[in-house]
């Protein structure tokens, strides 16, 4: 680590810059296929994907995926597919869209992932922004779907454009059509596509969820994934090494599972994949090392082992359990920050106690082999990070953005500070503005925004405000470093209120403490221009009915809404996280939302964030309902 911005002799200030050196170096004619040739040369045989069928997991070698990704990327060849064109992937997360992914490289494209939870007209932009050439999806209803998009938008309704469906069921073009025309398709003409991408060619253009208007289609480059992988496999050798499993749950769509499935094609991980409806069941089968999870993973994994020991002892068990767990991870953070010693012995009696007792069955509801967790996507609360490292899951919390390919910084096995989105990765540098905006710079950081905007060359950086011309990428985020180089973000620039009274207050920390109550699932602080701070809750229904369950009561969200023993379990959890702030940035008041905030309603974007301008036009009553009085 390397710091430009060094206090004085005799005087501290805050730490405003850190860097990371690179580890790993790519020559600059490779590209992301290099990672699988490199593999296929180094361990052919070795398992790189486990495929799922009906009668369990089916084991694929490096040598036979890269088989299956040349003979599709030979037929994408014959049916005309040029380099550098655009190619559009319309699925949930499967060993298919790896293949799909793969092949569309190999032939020298440029694929262009798409949430399958997208509406008509968010598939219909992107595929008309994208200039997509050829859409693949998973199944018949979205390829219906995308046909509609199609017919309804003037830009592809004179367009011809195929669509391929990525699974065998139903009737029409499938991935197996494309691999027999193929065959007339020579190792030379193959090699010539699959190299005409160099480090510096734009590899995937990678739409932002669109928290705050239209979609952004980033220009990710080979040298953006492709570094990015060697350099995290030689940053966490414990976590991604050949041999270790994980499994796949996370939108493909979404950059940071991207990257990640890349780093583990580089570096020999094998690799299975899930959905939410059969995840625990695939958990219990495929018993991953490691896992890459978002926050609310870990908010009802720890509800529903709060709620299967709910009642009389076992529920007291519980709660000693978890404030055990947490007393034991910290203090080995203190240790490591030299503020004390380990775990005393008391404390390591207890904790061996409720090992036996509490901690293995948690564990086991991962698989039972998983030694860490990485967790990204938004902001993870401290004290479930503390549940989960205290009862044998270590969470390493990272963070980044679309711009920035994925994770910039994370917490390492040897080096985790919780409550922290860790130290940067390898050939990224971290720096704190004056108004405490973090600046990024490396290699993650995209080349530029792209599409078919008039007012935009295709393939071109494009000049913006966030892109300064130092090469660092203004995130829009609010963060500090401590002395040792650990990044935390503290909330959104765009998000920071300023109350009538003229206090600036971060939402950020306040909902994160809210979202600790079994019954929210989302929280949203507002008080801009405002007398005071108030709160808005979403309810989680699931976490609702088990509440209600316990107390003899059936609940729906729309009844709880007003509900007097909700609102007083509520008031608790605002007292609590009142108790972290001023008096002053404190919630005086708040309003429970009537449903549940939902990706089909339009509340969040399809990775899950929330869309704070849904507030106004789905609730328009709510604020004023808030501050009527």
């Amino acid at each position: 680590m390397a710091d430009e911005a060094r206090p004085t002799p005799g005087q501290r200030r805050p730490r405003t810059e850190v860097s990371a050196e690179l580890l790993e170096l790519l020559p600059p004619e490779a590209n992301v296929t290099h990672l699988l040739e490199a593999r296929v040369a180094e361990a052919p045989d070795s398992e790189l994907f486990s495929r799922r069928t009906e009668t369990g997991w089916e084991p694929v070698s490096a040598d036979q995926f890269r088989r299956e990704v040349t003979l599709l990327a030979q037929g994408l060849i014959a049916s005309g597919l040029d380099a550098g064109e655009r190619v559009a992937i319309l699925s949930s997360s499967s060993y298919a869209w790896a293949l799909v992914d793969f092949a569309v490289w190999y032939a020298g494209g440029v694929p262009v992932p798409i949430y399958e939870t997208s509406s008509t007209s968010q598939i219909a932009y992107i595929l008309a922004d994208s200039r997509a050439r050829r859409v693949f999806v998973e199944n018949e209803h979205l390829a219906l779907t995308v046909q509609e998009a199609i017919s309804s938008t003037p830009e592809l309704a004179n367009t011809w454009l195929p669509v391929t469906l990525m699974s065998e069921d139903g009737s029409g073009s499938h991935l197996v059509s494309l691999t027999g025309p193929g065959l007339g398709v020579s190792p030379r003409e193959l090699e010539r596509h699959r190299a005409a991408a160099n480090l510096d060619s734009l590899a995937t253009l990678v739409y932002t969820s669109g928290t705050t208007g239209r979609p952004k289609a980033c220009e990710i480059t080979h040298g953006n994934l492709a570094l990015l992988a060697v350099n995290l496999r030689a940053h966490l050798p414990e976590v991604v090494r050949p041999g270790a499993r994980t499994l796949m749950f996370l939108p493909l769509a979404h950059v940071l599972a991207r990257a990640v499935q890349i780093t583990c094609v580089a570096a020999g991980v094998v690799i299975g994949h899930s959905r939410q409806s059969t995840l625990l069941e695939d958990l219990a089968t495929f018993r991953p090392t490691f896992l890459l999870a978002v926050p609310r993973v870990f908010e009802k994994v720890f509800a529903a082992a709060e709620e299967r020991a709910a009642e009389g002892v076992r529920g007291t068990l519980f709660e000693r359990a978890a404030a055990t767990a947490r007393e034991y991870s910290r203090a080995l953070d203190d240790a490591a920050a030299g503020r004390g010693h380990r775990p005393g012995r008391r404390l390591r009696v207890r904790h061996a106690v409720f090992e036996r007792l509490v901690y293995g069955r948690i564990r086991a509801a991962f698989g039972g082999h998983v030694s860490s967790i990485v967790s990204g996507g938004s902001a993870l609360s401290p004290s479930l990070a503390h549940f989960f490292r205290g009862a044998g899951l270590p969470v390493l919390e990272g963070y980044g953005l679309t711009e920035t390919t994925g994770p910039c910084t994370v917490n390492t096995p040897t080096a985790t500070r919780v409550g922290s989105v860790g130290q940067p990765l390898p050939g990224t540098s971290i720096r704190i503005a004056e108004n405490g905006e973090v600046l990024v710079k490396g290699i993650g950081v995209i080349r530029g925004y792209g599409g078919s905007d008039p007012a935009v060359q295709v393939g071109t950086p494009v000049p913006v405000s966030a892109f300064h011309e130092d090469g660092y990428f203004a995130t829009g985020d609010l963060g500090a470093l401590d002395d040792d180089g650990f990044l935390t973000i503290t909330g959104r620039l765009k998000d920071v209120i300023v109350t009538a009274g003229g206090k600036n207050v971060h939402p950020g920390p306040l909902e994160d403490a809210l979202r600790e109550s079994e019954l929210v699932a989302h929280a949203i602080v507002v008080g801009e221009g405002r007398p005071f701070i108030a709160a808005v809750m979403g309810l989680d229904g699931d976490q609702l009915g088990s509440w209600a369950r316990r107390r003899g009561r059936v609940l729906t969200v729309a009844e709880a809404a007003s509900d007097p023993e909700v609102i007083a379990e509520i008031q608790r959890a605002v007292d609590a996280a009142n108790a972290t702030v001023s008096r002053a940035e404190s919630i005086r008041k708040f309003v429970v939302l009537p449903r549940e905030l939902t990706l089909e309603d339009g509340d969040l974007t399809p990775s899950l964030k929330l869309r704070r301008q849904s507030l106004n036009d789905s609730f328009p009553e709510v604020l004023p309902e808030l501050y009527s009085h």
